[in-house]
């Protein structure tokens, strides 16, 4: 018996993980869609929803709640992390004097730490048969040879180091599950929570809704082939430096 053929999205309930996880389940090739989330909504005919605090305890109970179900895992789209958070004194820094130890921890352990555990705990359920495209939201910002500003510290190392972790992955992968495409997706600025105290200075055409930011990405995730590499894209499918 053929196994349901599924999307996993994790951070469902952001304002790009919402708009994907509609994407996904307007896909006809994809028979489940489960959305993972600290907020969860109600499950549907094609949704179905799990709750998560993202600790390492609840990925490893979440996937092996997904590894009972028996589904074949088409796409990963790991759409989470932080760039601000004002009430617990969390601001991207424009000098090195605003950097602040329990800041740094706490962008690192949502933009870095939590990706890469999902990925480990996940990895439980690819094996070398079935293609699965990952795509793990990262920043141009990451980039060490575009940055030509500076600033917003924790945010560009976080971004950084989760490029480097999912490069490693990658060569991993290449050899464990050679069908298995790694991408760290740049969604551009988009209307969301996370943009919004920085949207001023944005031009109308370049602050994108999180619909067509979905959109793009299910357009690079659906047409991406395994390459044995990870690949650094933005929304218009354009590489970008490391």
């Amino acid at each position: 018996m053929k196994k349901p053929s599924a999307a996993v999205i994790i951070g469902a309930s952001g304002g790009i993980g919402a708009a994907v996880l509609k994407r996904f389940e307007d896909d006809s090739s994809v028979d489940i869609v489960i959305a993972i989330s600290r907020n969860i909504g109600s499950n549907s005919d094609k949704t179905f929803w799990m709750k998560s605090d993202y600790s390492e305890t609840s990925i490893n109970s979440v996937t092996n709640n997904l590894a009972e179900r028996n589904l074949s895992i088409r796409y990963v789209v790991i759409a989470t992390g932080i760039l601000h958070k004002q009430e617990a004194g969390i601001m991207p820094e424009k000098r090195i004097a605003s950097l602040q130890a329990a800041a740094l921890e706490k962008v690192f352990a949502a933009n870095t730490f939590t990706p890469i555990l999902w990925l480990k705990s996940l990895s439980q359920l690819l094996n070398k048969s079935q293609q699965t495209n990952i795509a793990v939201l990262s920043a141009r910002v990451g980039s060490i040879s575009d940055n030509q500003l500076g600033g917003w510290y924790s945010y560009r190392a976080s971004k950084a180091a989760l490029n480097m972790l999912l490069k490693s992955l990658a060569i991993e992968f290449s050899l464990r599950f050679p069908k298995v495409k790694l991408t760290a997706f740049h969604p551009g600025t988009t209307n969301t929570e996370l943009s919004k105290p920085f949207q001023n200075n944005i031009p109308k055409e370049k602050l994108f809704e999180a619909e067509f930011v979905a959109d793009q990405l299910h357009k690079l995730l659906a047409a991406s082939a395994p390459d044995g590499r990870l690949s650094f894209q933005d929304w218009q499918h354009k590489e970008i430096q490391w």
